[in-house]
């Protein structure tokens, strides 16, 4: 079967124009198109939870916070962290290039196991905030031991 020059040259076309949507749309998801767009889109903090027998450790990444700037709390089973990502000018200056907006951000997740929440610690450290939620007794890992008989 033969094909015409003209027919193939059409065919390229169309995959490049389809090429020139696809580079349209990764722009906008990566970002690169309107910051404002992008940041709230994006989920932030990006957040780890991880299972240490007794305890449940939640560490989040949040540069440039003090921990003023954070809220921590613990209703029933579900924990949110919440707070507001601030950028001053500062006085007599003009703004050339601004790419860290500021930003005000609240995350919640229903936790797996029951938690004791006076027993919760928080420490933050190189932008890196660890959460120490204590489990319930009974929610709690336990040895069975194996008699013989």
């Amino acid at each position: 079967m033969l094909a015409r020059w003209s027919d193939l040259g059409r065919g390229f076309g169309s995959m490049a124009e389809l090429r020139r949507h696809m580079d349209r749309l990764f722009e906008e998801y990566d970002g690169r198109g309107a910051e404002e767009d992008y940041a709230a889109r994006a989920v932030w903090p990006r957040m780890n939870v991880f299972d240490a027998g007794a305890n449940l450790v939640v560490k989040a990444e949040v540069p440039g916070l003090a921990e003023k700037d954070l809220q921590i709390t613990v209703n029933q089973d579900v924990l949110t962290v919440a707070g507001e990502r601030k950028v001053d000018k500062p006085e007599a200056y003009s703004v050339h290039r601004q790419e860290r907006a500021p930003l005000k951000f609240s995350r919640s997740f229903t936790l797996p196991t029951k938690i004791d929440s006076e027993k919760t610690a928080a420490v933050m450290k190189d932008g890196i905030l660890t959460i120490t939620l204590s489990k319930v007794p009974e929610a709690q890992p336990r040895q069975i031991t194996i008699r013989v008989q």
